[in-house]
């Protein structure tokens, strides 16, 4: 079961990871992505997108 992980700086400063498992939420992310970040992500490389990271892991 892939896992999509999303690391993001809250309001307060504070560095918060989210660990997404469902498959259909991680379909919907995967739309935010361009073709170049989808392929990276696909291969476990962390991607960027503003000031969050994002990494997928199969």
């Amino acid at each position: 079961m892939p896992l999509l992980i999303r690391k993001y700086k809250s309001t307060g400063g504070m560095m918060q990871e989210e660990r997404i498992d469902d498959e259909d939420r991680i379909e919907r992310y995967m739309r935010l992505f361009d073709k170049d970040d989808i392929k990276k992500l696909e291969t476990g490389v962390k991607v960027f997108i503003e000031k969050d990271e994002w990494q997928l892991l199969p």
